[in-house]
């Protein structure tokens, strides 16, 4: 009887001969008779960059080029992606800093400041609607379903997928307590102007955040979208140096993680390029790493455990499936165990190549025995999907990390091995 260990993505020679060591020497502890082997495919069907990184922006730039605009952190992006976390935050710093005293909200002097408090406007008259007040019952009124013909915000509305979402989000804004606030501040007609642009970019925010990947809006369209409701407020989006929003920019690109992914994204997509890129490579060319398992179980006939680990696990389940289903069974495979794999969700996707969705494992596939961790996102239950068939086993291991710690602590778990040695015996291999 024989052993071979078949790794998962994003191993590459180092850190594959580390683990084999352990799994080998854990292996011969308790099958001292059965060799034990590896097949080490990282290198020669794993995924590298093989333009050296060219197609991502910023990873390496030309010598002497000019650096691109969106290589720098993106203040505006930075901003959105706050907004649309929290599409009240902008008018929550306008509820609770108010605006600079005596300075009316359109610049000049005391613009630097912010004050815990704002006085009353001591010539506003007795019965007459704050300026900011005026603003907010506008808001109020807005139709919350303009027009999809005729009207350019109903038109923008539906071209962008946010009509649905539209009404809940002028709503929530409307009735917000920061806009309550915020508009009893609003003293003056400058400050009113800023609180149109602010409550606009709040409807906006909503609406996007709400719809989510259904949306279809651009950012000159989200612009736009501000530009008409601000207009319908009594404001101008168009007029630079609102103090809030100078604020919220600056919290922006203290808080959000854009910045730092655009700083970043060359050294991350390089870093991911072995662990993703390998799945991806897979999914294109698998049949290259399956003929090469075929090639190394079928050099020595004898029985033989596979144990794949995370991808090796889906390319030997694929491998099996597609070799039982043409009546060739691989040489000697009398059992299989797949550790924190992704097989039976593939299977169940119908993105696995060897099984569309539903299918039952054809004749002659051997045992499974599939082991998995509830912490490890990357592990998935074989036998809910292939119920009734006798020949797949779930077990779970609790090795008590978190991910991805997890996806790789299986192998010093001792009810692992325990697992293995009670399935050889299940399917009586000597």
């Amino acid at each position: 009887m024989r052993f071979l260990f078949v790794h998962g993505t994003g191993v590459r020679r180092a850190r594959h001969d580390r683990l084999f060591a352990l799994v080998g020497e854990r292996l011969t502890a308790r099958f001292p008779d059965a060799a034990v082997d590896s097949c080490y495919w990282g290198d020669r069907f794993g995924a590298t960059l093989g333009s050296g990184g060219r197609s991502v922006p910023g990873l390496k730039p030309a010598a002497g080029a000019a650096p691109h605009p969106s290589d720098g952190i993106d203040a505006e992006t930075a901003e959105w992606a706050l907004l649309l976390a929290d599409p009240l935050c902008e008018l929550r710093v306008l509820a609770e800093a108010g605006w600079p005293a005596g300075a009316g909200g359109g610049g000049g002097a005391g613009a630097g400041a912010w004050d815990d408090a704002v006085e009353d406007d001591p010539f506003a008259m007795p019965g007459v609607q704050a300026a900011g007040t005026r603003v907010l019952a506008t808001l109020a009124g807005l139709p919350p379903a303009p027009p999809h013909t005729g009207d350019e915000l109903g038109a923008l509305l539906h071209g962008t997928g946010l009509a649905a979402d539209f009404p809940a989000a002028l709503e929530a804004a409307a009735r917000s307590a920061e806009a309550a606030r915020a508009a009893e501040r609003a003293t003056g007609d400058p400050q009113a102007r800023e609180l149109a642009t602010a409550l606009a970019r709040a409807v906006a925010a909503g609406a996007l955040a709400a719809a989510g990947a259904e949306a279809d809006c651009t950012g000159a369209e989200r612009d736009r979208l501000v530009e008409l409701l601000t207009t319908r407020l009594g404001g101008d989006a168009r007029v630079p140096g609102a103090r809030a929003a100078a604020f919220l920019g600056r919290l922006a690109l203290r808080v959000t993680t854009q910045p730092l992914l655009n700083a970043r994204r060359g050294s991350l997509t390089a870093g991911a390029t072995p662990a993703l890129g390998d799945i991806l490579r897979y999914q294109a060319r698998g049949h290259e790493l399956r003929e090469f398992l075929h090639a190394r179980i079928a050099a020595d006939p004898g029985p033989t455990v596979l144990i794949g680990h995370s991808l090796g696990g889906i390319a030997l389940v694929d491998l099996l499936a597609l070799a039982a289903a043409r009546g060739e069974a691989v040489p000697g495979a009398e059992l299989l165990v797949t550790v924190g794999s992704q097989a039976p969700f593939l299977y169940e996707l119908g993105a696995l190549t060897a099984l569309e969705a539903g299918a039952k494992l054809p004749y002659g596939f051997p045992r499974w025995l599939n082991v998995y961790d509830r912490q490890d996102v990357l592990s998935y239950l074989a036998a809910p999907v292939f119920p009734g068939d006798p020949r797949v086993t779930d077990h779970e291991i609790a090795s008590r990390q978190p991910f991805p710690a997890c996806h790789s602590a299986y192998w010093k778990q001792d009810a692992l091995y325990e697992r293995i040695e009670q399935a050889v015996a299940e399917a009586e291999i000597g």
